[in-house]
């Protein structure tokens, strides 16, 4: 019997696929449009700057060191809150006043998932990003490593990281040259957090740009920042095929490997002490002991991939962060000689023949705190937190936003918001007195955010920055060029995209 041929009729099968794509883009822009109407009407009771229908505000906010000048600009006009649109289907409820964001960071709302989902494949679903029960969990096992008991052997070796910054400067003192500050910072930052932490001595900052590790954190840090910025880059299968996902995958590997080594090592050295208190009697605990010796409530210890992702987290938002604030600090006070002359005046008080402040000393040195705040108040490190609600949110003037919104906090505007700070752009450290603070909201000031969410590690990166400007004030006077102002924008952390250059003097 014959068979008979087996044909297919590729034209009909054709235009079943053509038909089939017709109508999946059909539904998908179908439903971007109602997504896009529904944001119109929610957002109605709140006003904002006009915006193209397709780009939304991306063609005013050019990321040139302009785009904080704008959103100050509509923040005047819009007091409360005002919506900022990236495209036609993305907006964020951008808030930037005290009785607003208390509402919002009172709450345990989500981090968004845009911009911190890139963060992800390098850090994991750690602190930073996680939510729900295994964030509240999770925060609760890492607490213990902030307790004042584990930060106070901290102060020498920040001290012995900063010594060894200002080594390096003191060829500078003597040629009387601008210099750029963020680099050699975030390299003695980073030498500090591998040695506070991970007990690890790095030497980062002799070996620079030749470390396999270091190379690969700046990297991840700066492809993250470039995705963020490029509107295509936001889709996976676009950017891993792209020349810049295959170098982000690549230092990726890079920093694991070398963070899974780090753990692998201390595992072997835990061993044989499986409490905290007897790895105290011999040396002084750090944060990566607490996390291998932490147990949740059926007394399960974390995985190692848990482990990981919240030492990389640790890596991350603990020397980018630290980095840029002691930068803008040294900026602020080199551009302002009168509060840099009592800062100084207090420290050397208090240092009497000493080189380096103690444990003791961080709460004995009271104006430089409040400089400190001050300069934190003025360049926040962390510019702008977002959250994605998961629930309807009523604000206090009745006015709500529905669930699946996304609501950013302007720290940078937040912080200069006229309604709640006298002459918001002059640097005056005397806001921070005490008397001056009680008068104020609680949620005016938020440089390492607020509420059940608020940064873990803020005494940690306070006593850093109490050290190293204490250490640099000792041994320098700064002097700034006001003809090279640093043009502030936002990447991962608040930085300048002209750098942040000064010149010194040796005391």
């Amino acid at each position: 019997m014959d068979m008979m041929p087996f044909s297919i009729d590729f034209s009909y099968m054709q235009r079943v696929v053509i038909l089939l794509c017709v109508v999946v883009c059909t539904f998908k822009i179908t439903s971007l449009l109602m997504k896009r109407s529904n944001m119109v009407r929610h957002l109605k009771s709140f006003p904002g700057p006009p915006a193209h229908w397709f780009f939304g505000h991306a063609l005013e906010l050019k990321r040139d060191g302009t785009e904080f000048e704008k959103t100050l600009a509509w923040g005047v006009t819009y007091p409360f809150a005002f919506p900022v649109w990236f495209g036609p289907f993305l907006s964020i409820l951008n808030i930037h006043h005290p009785d607003y964001v208390k509402t919002l960071l009172s709450s345990t709302e989500p981090k968004d998932d845009i911009a911190y989902k890139f963060l992800m494949p390098w850090i994991g679903d750690g602190l930073l990003v996680s939510s729900g029960q295994k964030w509240f969990n999770r925060r609760r096992l890492l607490t213990p490593g902030f307790h004042y008991k584990i930060l106070k052997p901290y102060v020498k070796l920040m001290a012995d990281c900063s010594k060894l910054m200002l080594d390096k400067w003191e060829g500078y003192s003597k040629t009387n040259k601008l210099f750029e500050v963020f680099g050699p910072v975030s390299l003695m930052s980073l030498d500090n957090i591998m040695r506070c932490a991970f007990s690890n001595n790095s030497n980062c900052q002799n070996e620079g740009g030749t470390n396999m590790y270091i190379k690969a954190v700046y990297e991840l840090s700066d492809l993250i920042n470039m995705r963020i910025r490029v509107f295509p880059y936001h889709s996976d299968f676009i950017f891993y095929l792209s020349p810049h996902g295959f170098r982000f995958r690549r230092a990726c590997r890079v920093a694991h490997r070398h963070t899974e080594e780090v753990i692998r090592k201390r595992k072997e050295a835990l061993m044989e002490e499986a409490e905290l208190e007897r790895i105290q009697a011999k040396r002084n605990l750090d944060f990566l002991d607490i996390l291998l010796c932490a147990r949740d409530e059926d007394h399960k210890a974390l995985s190692d991939e848990a482990i990981r992702a919240e030492v990389d987290t640790f890596m991350f938002e603990g020397h980018d962060t630290t980095a840029s604030s002691i930068s803008f600090l040294i900026y602020s006070l080199a551009s302002h000689p009168q509060h840099q002359k009592i800062c100084r005046e207090e420290i050397l008080q208090v240092l009497g023949d000493r080189e380096t402040l103690d444990w003791d000393d961080l709460n004995r040195i009271p104006y430089t705190t409040m400089c400190i705040k001050e300069s934190l108040r003025l360049y926040p490190a962390v510019p702008g937190i977002s959250r994605k609600l998961t629930k309807p949110m009523t604000f206090f003037d009745g006015r709500s936003m529905p669930e699946g919104s996304y609501i950013g906090v302007g720290v940078y505007s937040h912080h200069r918001n006229n309604t709640v700070w006298e002459n918001p752009q002059v640097f005056d450290p005397l806001r921070f007195l005490p008397e001056n603070v009680s008068k104020r909201h609680p949620h005016a000031f938020l440089p390492f955010s607020a509420g059940p969410r608020n940064c873990i590690g803020q005494n940690f990166a306070m006593n850093e920055m109490k050290v190293v400007i204490a250490q640099t004030l000792r041994r320098y006077q700064l002097m700034a060029d006001p003809a090279r102002p640093p043009k502030v924008a936002a990447r991962l952390v608040l930085c300048s995209l002209n750098g942040i250059y000064i010149k010194i003097k040796p005391l």
